[in-house]
């Protein structure tokens, strides 16, 4: 029994010393566990493999800066500022992208970074796997490392390389900054005998700086993707305690709405990626609850060099398809991508080759969809007017059976007498739906094309600034959201012009209410959503005047026996 103790005590204490480990890099493949062992036991006949500690201590030399220095380098589409305090990046511009102050873009959180850490923090371990070496990490994150080539003022392409030595540790960092926008990373702290385990971190949160810090949560997302395998999605409102998950990865790293920053692992079999979210205090912050901004870090399974290519740019599909691997499936359409994905071409074409203001293409858009859709609605329309004609019918075969529960089996017949009805007079029930049904992943993709596509952040069309933000329009001091005001109106409008099929009076009174519904939903969203559904229901207003004119009017059927014949009202019958 003692025995047994023994064991499921040895058990329990190899799980928590393997959880411990795995808190920070996933178990290295056992094959190459079992290299080093072997090569210490027969150092002579076996050479150490690349990644096995050195039989003896190297001498370092201490390499060590005076005082901080802030190096500025300058592509053609961003400008990274690395500093030489801790060799992190203190600031990343993208150089197309404007800030709410129309300032070139820049997605480190600078505030949130200076209580949390920059980009390229060091995360180290010691050399036997162990938890993560606090201490260590700190002292290289603050170090003053010397630079080569020397300057503040860079231009890309170059080869940047920063080091730290205090004569027991070495820690180097490598930036090859070329003309596109990724960068290469290479990064090692070895301390005279090992290489350590390390992780290159982004922590502090990344993306839009216009948007607000609420703003920023909802839309941060982790994202990593096994080789050859659909990338997983992680919101940041899903990232409850840190995570470490174990490779293989093509790719890992941070996204919100409109941008990205992506780790390439060279070796993606041997790497592990963590996320994480860290409490800090904004200056001036009012707000019961405190920011929590997403972090992420790539980090080596063994110890040896961390190499990795670094991708920070702009959700557009061009872009992104130029990445290795391509990219363009983090711009995700939903559901009806076959739908959206042409769209947005179709939009981007109108842009480019008839009008040059995305406003004025997505009217245009819009009102081409609308009139590929018009038989549709033509359709629907014939439909709806001819249940309208038969209402009061349907009505009288509903009054006869009214006093029945609706369990009751006599309720059945109530259905069947219904159907007769529509059969007698040849209408199809779901004609009215059917057409609406079919437009609906049309609908639903133009709504995710114009949410989704970077091209209309900070776009402008009239009074509007961004099409990509809420309508936030001002008069006279007070909010006056001109586009979803117009929603309402012209979707009222419409309904009164448009034929109901049911002559229920509560159905009535909801339909009513539906107007004001649409314009509280359409409030929050972005300006471009707000064009598309008033452009729509415009076009949808002078279509129903056609329609109105197009389709016949047709005399209500003779009524059961026993009522009066319904009357008619502009043509169509009216139940009295």
């Amino acid at each position: 029994m003692d025995q047994e103790k023994r064991l499921l005590l040895a058990f329990v204490l190899s799980f928590a010393v393997l959880m411990l480990w795995r808190a920070l890099f996933p178990p290295p493949p056992l094959p190459q566990n079992a290299l080093p062992a072997k090569a210490k036991t027969n150092p002579v006949q076996q050479a150490p493999a690349p990644a096995a500690p050195s039989p003896a201590p190297v001498s370092l030399s201490i390499e060590q800066g005076s005082k901080e220095e802030e190096i500025v380098i300058e592509g053609d589409l961003y400008q990274v500022t690395l500093s030489t305090q801790g060799a992190v990046v203190k600031s990343w511009v993208l150089k197309k992208y404007l800030d709410e102050n129309d300032r070139p873009l820049d997605v480190v959180n600078g505030l949130a970074c200076q209580a949390l850490g920059f980009p390229m923090s060091l995360v180290v371990s010691s050399a036997n796997g162990g938890m993560p070496d606090r201490a260590l990490s700190a002292k290289l994150n603050s170090a003053l490392y010397v630079t080569e080539p020397s300057g503040t003022s860079l231009r890309a392409p170059v080869k940047v390389d920063l080091t730290y030595s205090d004569g027991t540790v070495q820690a180097r960092k490598q930036f090859t900054f070329g003309k596109g926008y990724e960068v290469r990373v290479e990064t090692s702290v070895f301390d005279g005998q090992h290489y350590l385990p390390i992780g290159a971190a982004w922590p502090g949160g990344f993306g839009d700086s216009s948007l607000t810090m609420k703003e920023r949560e909802a839309r941060s997302r982790a994202v990593y993707a096994p080789p050859g395998e659909k990338a997983v999605v992680v919101p940041q409102t899903k990232v409850s305690e840190d995570r470490i998950i174990p490779g293989p990865f093509a790719f890992a790293g941070l996204e919100d709405r409109f941008f990205v920053a992506i780790f390439f692992p060279t070796s993606p079999d041997l790497v592990a990626f963590g996320i994480n979210r860290q409490t800090w205090t904004p200056p001036d912050w009012k707000e019961k609850e405190l920011p929590k901004p997403l972090g992420a870090m790539l980090g080596n399974a063994q110890p040896k060099p961390l190499d990795f290519r670094l991708f920070v740019a702009p959700k557009d599909l061009d872009v992104l398809q130029t990445a290795r691997p391509p990219l363009d499936g983090l711009v995700d359409f939903g559901w009806f991508t076959i739908v959206a994905r042409p769209l947005f071409l179709a939009l981007r074409y109108a842009y480019h080759h008839w009008i040059h203001n995305w406003g004025w293409a997505i009217v245009t858009l819009t009102l081409l969809i609308n009139l590929g859709m018009f038989p549709l609605k033509l359709k629907s329309i014939r439909s709806a007017q001819e249940m309208q004609r038969v209402a009061p019918l349907v009505k009288s075969i509903q009054d006869k059976y009214k006093q029945y529960k609706f369990n009751d089996p006599r309720k059945q017949r109530m259905n069947e007498e219904v159907m007769k009805l529509y059969k007698e007079h040849n209408i199809n029930p779901l004609g009215g739906c059917l057409p609406m049904v079919l437009q609906l992943p049309i609908l639903y993709g133009f709504y995710r094309v114009l949410d989704l596509a970077i091209e209309l952040r900070h776009a402008p069309w009239m009074w509007i600034k961004d099409l990509s933000a809420p309508d936030r329009t001002h008069l006279f001091g007070l909010p006056l959201p001109i586009l979803p005001t117009a929603i309402i109106i012209t979707t009222f409008i419409l309904q009164r012009m448009t034929p109901v099929a049911t002559a229920d009076p509560s159905q009535q009174r909801m339909m009513m209410i539906m107007p004001i519904f649409f314009g509280f939903i359409f409030f929050s969203l972005a300006a471009g959503l707000n064009l598309y559904y008033m452009t729509a229901n415009i076009v949808g207003i002078a279509q129903q005047m056609l329609l109105n004119r197009m389709v016949p009017r047709t005399p209500p059927p003779p009524p059961p026996s026993g009522r009066a014949k319904p009357q008619l009202r502009n043509g169509v019958s009216v139940n009295r």
